[in-house]
């Protein structure tokens, strides 16, 4: 949306400087639109967490609650946290062993998620690094090894590696061995990868995880030449054990005669952002100390680019992230309005949110969970509006998930969607991709509104143009007259789990599965067929279907299952992403998270 510097302002001045008594306690269409204009504005340069022009949408939201009367919490409206942009490498990294030097990022690198500290000691190798004890098997690679203080060599994988599914799913992941490790004395990790789990053999990047989070020791990976040569006293090379482990599918550790130094540094660069965050006092003198939560979050992928989300990033361009989420936001502020001027008693309090860093991993209403500024048993319930500017104007169709997350939810939405021009599609499930997880987690009844991805998701092309302003003054009037039932009705509804609380993990391996099985006999698909989905998997939980054909995945063409197994090489543990499907002549676009 190209709208200039003053034109920008002069929309702000207009809004805020309209007095509160003229304002009548209406959701509008002209208001809905002005939001999502400012908001989705060039010059906001899609709000990034931590540029000004974040910090400039969310003193627009600030200003809003303000002007229509709601008290403000945390740090006069805003609640600060820091979140993780990006990592680097630091000068101060080496490796030195038996004369040999490496050199950082060509045959190896401290992870992601190392601690920055020194360690010279002994090495042991530790095969897969299991310890498995169930009815079916019997695997321990810490079998009479003393690791206590040492550093440990684990193989990624698993001897399944192949495997759409396996038995040693739940074991595999670096995030299960290094924790096994950790808690058997080992002082630091050293992971490899084998040529049948990676024959190009290369180095994980310094990619941010969505759920970043740093750990105790210092983690490195070698490549192969370099972990032969850390082993050669053995008379062993990596190859060969991993050869002899997945034929044998027993333990082969060692302790290693040699001694490692390793000093590893990884350079975070972070940068603080918001939630703002305002409250209407309820007027029971005893239901006023319970809540109603109403949030969207507020940050989008600023100019795209790769890592960043975006579903075109070899390009460089503002993503205005119209529908994503400044719809949200828009009905979050319009229902806030209407809420504070119509004067209606409500009993218990409303609380009214925008978070910040969702896009990053839910981080904002995360780090609200984790650091509430009102007493979260006392949350009843949870209403997330995540895109809900894009209705068809054909069914008028509005999806509503969560409706499993409380007892008698789903009879009382259809009861109030009577005579609306609605048509409710429900999902029980209380975790997704959004900020309602958070508070399901929390054991908090949640709605999650949604009108569908559209081949504008994640691109520079969500602007306002595209948005359906009068079908999201439908959501949003239905949205305030839910809230206001459940803030006064003498009981709400009672939690009950639907769903898991975490995503599904499908690529514990170390290489990312979706959790689908390919259709090899169908070679004259337009796409990659898909023959089956795994019960539990990422594909499943994003809701992929025996007999869709698959044709892209982050906005690059998939034409043949190798064409699927090339673009999921680029997708890395715990990355949201989306993939578009044909499913009959229907094209959908779902976000799988990995």
């Amino acid at each position: 949306m190209k709208y200039s510097s003053l034109i920008i302002a002069s929309l702000l001045i207009w809004q805020c400087a309209i007095p509160m008594q003229t304002k009548q306690a209406t959701i509008t269409e002209r208001e809905i639109y002005d939001h999502i204009a400012f908001l989705a504005s060039d010059s906001l340069e899609g709000r990034k967490p931590g540029t000004p022009q974040s910090k400039q949408a969310a003193a627009y939201i600030l200003e809003h609650f303000k002007q229509v009367g709601l008290t403000t919490l945390g740090e006069d409206g805003y609640q600060y946290f820091d979140v993780v942009t990006s990592v680097n490498l630091g000068p101060n990294n080496s490796l030195i062993a038996a004369g040999l030097e490496a050199v950082p990022g060509e045959n190896y690198t401290p992870l992601v998620f190392s601690a920055n500290t020194t360690l010279d000691a002994g090495l042991v190798f530790l095969g897969y690094g299991f310890q498995i004890e169930n009815d079916t098997m019997q695997w321990n690679d810490l079998s009479g090894q003393d690791v206590q203080d040492k550093w440990v060599m684990i193989l990624r994988g698993n001897p399944e590696n192949e495997a759409s599914h396996s038995k040693y799913d739940e074991v595999s992941s670096l995030r299960h061995k290094l924790l096994l490790a950790r808690d058997s004395g080992a002082q630091g990790v050293v992971f490899v990868s084998g040529s049948k789990f990676d024959a190009k053999d290369e180095l994980m990047d310094l990619h941010i995880e969505r759920n970043f989070s740093q750990a105790a020791l210092p983690v490195i990976h070698v490549k192969r030449e370099l972990a032969d040569q850390l082993l050669s006293e053995s008379g062993m090379t990596i190859d060969t054990l991993e050869a002899i482990i997945d034929g044998q599918l027993q333990p082969q550790s060692f302790a290693v005669d040699i001694s490692l130094a390793v000093t590893t540094e990884i350079v975070q660069q972070e940068v603080t952002t918001q939630n703002v965050v305002a409250l209407l006092p309820g007027s029971d003198p005893v239901l006023k100390e319970e809540y109603i939560i109403i949030g969207a979050h507020h940050d989008h992928l600023g100019w795209g680019g790769k890592g960043s989300g975006s579903r075109k990033p070899d390009s460089i361009a503002i993503h205005n992230g119209a529908d994503d989420n400044a719809s949200g936001v828009a009905a979050v502020l319009e229902i806030a309005e209407r809420l504070a001027l119509s004067k209606v008693p409500l009993k218990r309090s409303i609380l009214i949110m925008t978070f910040g860093a969702e896009e990053m991993g839910i981080l904002g209403s995360k780090f609200f969970t984790s650091n509430a500024l009102v007493d979260l048993k006392q949350v009843k319930q949870m209403f997330n509006l995540d895109m809900v500017g894009r209705m068809n104007p054909e069914t008028h169709s509005l999806t509503i998930g969560g409706t499993g997350t409380g007892k008698g939810i789903e009879d009382f939405l259809r009861q109030l969607a009577e005579g609306r021009d609605l048509k409710l599609s429900t999902t029980p499930d209380g975790y997704g991709p959004s900020d309602h997880s958070s508070f399901y987690i929390e054991d908090i009844p949640v709605f999650f509104f949604f009108t569908g991805i559209t081949e504008e998701y994640h691109t520079p092309e969500d602007d306002v143009e595209t948005i359906n302003v009068a079908g999201e003054k439908v959501i949003a009037d239905f949205a305030f007259d839910l809230i206001k039932e459940i803030a006064s009705m003498e009981q709400t509804f009672e939690f009950q789990e639907a769903g898991p609380k975490s995503p599904p993990q499908g690529g514990k391996r170390g290489k990312v599965k979706m959790g689908i099985i390919p259709d090899f006999a169908a070679a004259d698909a337009n796409g990659f067929l898909l023959g089956g989905v795994v019960p539990g998997g990422p594909a499943a939980f994003a809701g992929m279907q025996k007999g869709d054909v698959m044709i892209s995945l982050e906005g690059k063409s998939i034409k043949n299952v190798y064409d699927y197994m090339g673009r999921m090489a680029d997708v890395k543990i715990g990355e949201r992403i989306t993939v578009e499907v044909m499913r009959g002549d229907k094209k959908l676009i779902l976000i799988v998270q990995l």
